[in-house]
């Protein structure tokens, strides 16, 4: 690899325009090449009559701006043996980005996919808010970015084979990586990969063209990855190998955030075959073995004292007095005597946000560096916090992002990667940390219980007003913008940096794509003891199924039916057209048994539309059926999604996130909480944590990618879940009569046997064949 150059003085720069962009050929052995964004202009907008902020610039936009300085620091490198890679500053966690970056270098380079390798760059504090896997927002920051440090080295590759070739670039044709001239005469990129670099680093002008001449990006690609991971040869943190490294578990305390005091049997547990080491740090008492199953033996069989906890006493109903006390009060006051008023009031329990692979980090500490190897999706954060943490400058600590199965936010933070630095530095050794499956939802990341409120004006067919109070368990936004400045603004000690910093998410995301009059969306958290997260589309799921549910209870106070109604009074053309889609496809309105219904829903975020429609069983054949050791209930049998994110740039890809989505949505819906009671959460594990299963999943599925004439990528990671949450709910609601109110709807039947909270982890299985059918 070559060392990044230094841009020319601003004087010297040539300008950009829509489509003409500045970037660098880097000085070096071979070519490599960097995009510069900073003179790119943003498009004006004109300001339509009663926006609300993210019509005009949402969370995305402001991720983009904010990565736009250093936009230039991330380079594309080619290679002697006719490959190019690259560094993503981002995670990828199963979401496809690796797919989607290898697919823009290779249109714009006309190299074969597969010679195209897309790695994960390590936490690099120069690119300051560039290096944050979140909002939906890798590949609309990243597309222009990549897009012009590719055509660069295209450019540079012709110009060095027209000298090679003794022809002029205008004669010259690329195609897969070999570059031929009107003789017949050829030379492979590999070739040129050291006559095309330069000496110094220069700026060079560069022209992008439409994307009416793509070839590759928009044609549905499967993972580059995919082989891979259905083989087991794809590698995540715990398939690492670092020499000492030995497995490492944590025995955590019986109650939410509760720290250790004293290990009363520590020569005990030590004398246990295969342990090696036991240390006490503040999340709980590690242990270190030979194998995990050796971890998980000494973790139930210590004996320690421990600190009472965050919430000791808390429950459900304790929290929820709270949020109450914290609501926002209404603003529309008693409306003249025509006009008629509605108020609906809606609750979310705690959702656990674990992903498939549950937290893990690698840590090697010395007395003088620090060598970590995790998923995370804020790196830079985790570098300062551990530096912090060990007592190390930042510079001394190397963070080696690797690709994680799943996050829906949890890996925006580095609880792993930081306890497993403590745990290396107090055992004196590396370490490769894996939390238990009982750990995360106990004491990991949680979506915050929330209440939302909405009060609706209407009159002679019209929605005069429509305001929302959404009040929240406090929402840890420590990751800020991926970087140490705003990680530590949400840490301000007053509480009011968190706040604030919530409030702009909450008001950079928000958006009711209905014309209703006067609309106010209002925020407001409190109780900051959890640990809590941005799960999935962070707010949205919660917002949307309120607002949606509301819009179906007008819609049948005014005697219209619910998608005729959404049609009158949707804002955009865009929202229309993926409303009909799903109305057309799924054939809203046809006749249902008694038990089963429609349910149709909206959502707009992220410059893009969803629009979802479901068919739910509410029937007592369906609910009750019986699978052993599972939650059934209602039953989705069908789901059909319609979604605009703009330029698609792999559309297998997109529908696979809205499967992803979709799923999410049904399970927030329907079946996935966390029960707090006397201090702690009941659920441990996803034998009870009910996530949608095959046997609650739709048995039709639908997705339907909109057309858009759109040149930018707009936000999809988490578009499928928001509208997904609101369709299942208005279904459950008509096929049942009743308006739900509280979710997930199963909330209030704890359906399996809690298990112990000391030991924390439950005993191994022995018969896991016998489970399985």
């Amino acid at each position: 690899m070559v060392e990044l150059g230094h841009e020319p003085a601003p004087a010297l720069r040539p300008t950009a325009s829509r489509r003409a962009f500045i970037g660098f050929i880097i000085g070096g052995a071979t070519l490599a090449v960097a995009a510069d964004l900073g003179l790119a202009e943003r498009a004006g907008a004109v300001v339509p009559s009663g926006p609300q902020i993210p019509e005009l610039y949402d969370l995305g936009d402001f991720q983009t701006d904010s990565a736009r300085p250093t936009a230039n620091l991330i380079k594309i490198v080619l290679h002697e043996d006719g490959t190019a890679s690259f560094d993503l500053p981002r995670m990828e966690v199963g979401q496809g980005i690796t797919t989607s970056s290898a697919m823009i270098i290779a249109e714009e380079l006309d190299l074969p996919l597969d010679k195209v390798h897309v790695g994960l760059a390590p936490a690099r504090p120069e690119l300051l808010f560039n290096q944050l896997t979140g909002g939906s927002n890798t590949t609309v920051s990243t597309y222009t970015p990549i897009r012009v440090a590719a055509a660069i080295a295209r450019k540079a590759l012709l110009d060095a084979a027209a000298i090679e070739l003794g022809s002029v670039v205008a004669l010259l044709k690329s195609k897969e990586g070999v570059i031929t001239a009107p003789s017949g005469k050829s030379v492979t990129y590999g070739q040129l990969a050291t006559k095309a670099a330069s000496p110094t680093t220069k700026a060079v002008r560069i022209k992008l063209g439409p994307p009416s001449k793509f070839s590759v990006i928009g044609t549905p690609r499967n993972r580059i990855d995919a082989r891979a991971a259905v083989t087991g040869t794809k590698t995540f943190a715990m398939d690492m190998q670092v020499p000492g490294a030995l497995p490492t578990m944590v025995c955590r305390p019986p109650s939410l955030n509760g720290s250790p005091v004293a290990i009363r049997n520590r020569t005990l547990v030590l004398a246990m075959p295969g342990v090696t080491d036991i240390v006490m740090v503040d999340t709980g008492v590690a242990v270190q073995a030979q194998t995990f199953g050796q971890c998980i033996d000494a973790v139930r069989m210590l004996d320690v004292q421990w600190k009472a906890g965050s919430v000791e006493g808390e429950s459900d109903a304790t929290i929820l007095a709270k949020l109450h006390k914290a609501e926002l009060p209404m603003i529309v006051p008693k409306v003249p005597r025509l006009a008629k008023q509605v108020d609906t009031s809606f609750t979310f329990m705690f959702r656990s946000s674990a992903a498939l692979e549950p937290n893990c980090a690698i840590a090697d500490v010395r007395s003088d560096h620090a060598t970590v190897w995790a998923g995370l999706k804020a790196p830079i954060v985790a570098q300062g916090m551990i530096a912090k943490a060990l007592g190390l400058p930042q510079s001394a600590v190397t963070v080696n992002v690797i690709t994680g199965g799943g996050s829906f936010g949890h890996k925006l933070f580095g609880d792993a990667a930081l306890e497993s630095a403590k745990i290396s530095r107090a055992m004196g050794k590396p370490v490769k940390l894996m939390w238990h499956r009982a750990d995360e939802p106990r004491q990991g990341r949680t979506h915050p219980m929330a209440t939302s409120r909405i009060r609706a004006t209407y009159l002679g067919g019209q929605v005069l007003s429509f305001e929302q109070r959404h009040t929240s368990i406090s929402t840890d936004f420590a990751h800020g913008l991926g970087e140490m400045i705003t990680h530590n603004i949400d840490k301000l000690p007053t509480g009011l940096g968190g706040l604030g910093f919530s409030e702009t998410i909450f008001t950079l995301t928000q958006e009711l794509p209905y014309n209703f009059g006067v609309v106010t969306q209002l925020l407001n958290e409190t109780d900051q003891r959890f640990n809590t997260g941005s799960m999935r589309q962070i707010y949205s799921p919660d917002v949307a199924c309120a607002n949606e549910l509301m819009i179906d209870h007008l819609a049948q106070l005014m005697g219209k039916d619910p998608v005729a109604f959404r049609l009158e009074f949707l804002k955009s053309s865009r929202a229309k057209a993926a409303l009909r889609k799903v109305a057309s496809v799924g054939q809203w309105g046809r006749k249902m048994p008694a038990g089963m219904a429609q349910g149709v829903a909206i959502h707009s975020e992220y410059k893009g539309v969803t629009a979802v429609l479901v068919e739910l069983d509410c029937r007592p054949a369906t609910v009750n059926r019986n699978i052993p050791n599972a939650v059934t209930g209602p039953r989705v049998t069908k789901a059909v999604i319609a979604v605009d994110a703009g330029l698609v740039i792999n559309p297998r890809g997109l529908e696979a996130q809205m499967m992803g989505g979709v799923s999410d949505g049904i399970a927030l819906a329907l079946t996935s909480s966390l029960h707090l009671e006397d201090g702690h959460f009941l659920e441990a594990s996803w034998d009870n944590y009910f996530y949608t299963r095959q046997w609650n999943a739709p048995l039709e599925f639908q997705c339907i990618v909109m057309p858009s004439d759109s040149e930018q990528p707009g936000g999809a990671g988490e578009a499928g879940v928001a509208a997904t949450v609101a369709a299942v709910a208005g279904a459950y609601g008509r096929a049942t009569g009743t308006m739900p109110t509280r979710f997930p709807i199963n909330h209030d039947t704890v359906s399996f046997t809690v298990k112990s909270f000391i030991p924390p982890v439950p005993e191994p299985p022995t018969d896991g064949l016998s489970q399985t059918y």
